[in-house]
């Protein structure tokens, strides 16, 4: 029972982490890969915060969405002022450098050794420690995601996010100012990074560099592509079949080395049909892989 719930939470974890992307690439088609990055500074804010300065679990998560969204305008402002490839160039470099950093910073973030006893949550007296109690939170943090979504997706903001990733110069051609809309919903996107890595930093009690590589961005983006982009739904759907469906694996009675390699052919061999037969994704309406 233990390890269903496991992987509901983990299910829940990757549903918020694509939900956010899919605002900045799904709707407004600029496919970003630095979602890890910033995933990775939500968790880092937390785990420092709470082994340092000891400080509520709610403080933590909101000062740890201040500064996803502070990174978010720091890389965004420069790198929405160009266009398609040379943003994911520039997203991927983010990338690279926040990983770099985690990795080689020991003296603050204990690079590869990674940072042990992270406290677990307590919310006005509810110790979180259990596996059903993390469930429970999970599912609260899901809800409250993607109604977030759904209100930004669904208020003329949102138009004008559907219209930018159609035809550009259409939406600027109707006097609407797009590297501003660009810039905001990149950073909203970053902000909503903290809630997962809030979650996961304080339901694995652990984090080290390794959890937020390139890798792990590739696979988000997979998530999103494969559910569906522009679709409040997609993510939720992609992070239930890339997340649980690799999982039956481990019940045919193959070894665990050749299992963690067969995921990688499964998360490889599901982009290439998603691209050659729906580029959309299950229920999606946007291509971003088109651009």
């Amino acid at each position: 029972m233990d390890y269903l719930i496991h992987i509901l939470i983990l299910i829940g974890i990757y549903v918020m982490l694509s939900s956010s992307l899919n605002l900045v690439a799904g709707y407004t088609g600029m496919l970003s890969i630095a979602h890890a990055a910033f995933y990775g500074v939500g968790a880092y804010t937390v785990a420092l915060m709470s082994l340092n300065l000891h400080t509520p679990f709610l403080v933590n998560l909101v000062c740890a969405i201040i500064i996803c969204g502070i990174f978010g305008a720091v890389v965004g402002i420069p790198s929405l002022r160009i266009k398609d490839d040379y943003f994911i160039i520039a997203a991927f470099a983010f990338q690279i450098i926040a990983f770099s950093v985690m990795n080689n910073w020991v003296s603050f973030t204990k690079g590869p050794m990674g940072l042990p006893g992270i406290p677990q949550p307590n919310l006005f007296g509810w110790k979180i420690s259990s596996y059903p109690d993390f469930l429970l939170l999970t599912v609260i943090m899901c809800v409250v995601c993607l109604l977030i979504c759904w209100r930004i997706t669904h208020s003329p903001y949102g138009r004008v996010l559907q219209a930018i990733r159609e035809d550009e110069t259409f939406a600027l051609s109707l006097g609407k100012n797009v590297a501003g809309y660009k810039i905001s919903v990149f950073v909203l996107g970053a902000m909503l990074t903290a809630l997962p890595g809030a979650l996961y930093t304080t339901y694995i009690s652990y984090i080290d560099p390794s959890s937020f590589t390139v890798d792990e961005s590739i696979f988000i983006i997979s998530i999103m592509i494969i559910g569906g982009a522009g679709r409040l739904w997609g993510p939720v759907l992609g992070a239930v079949v890339l997340v649980m469906l690799p999982e039956l694996l481990r019940f045919v009675g193959m070894p665990n080395s050749i299992a963690a390699n067969m995921r990688q052919i499964f998360y490889g061999g599901a982009l290439v049909v998603c691209m050659l037969w729906r580029p959309q994704g299950l229920v999606g309406k946007a291509d971003v892989l088109r651009k």
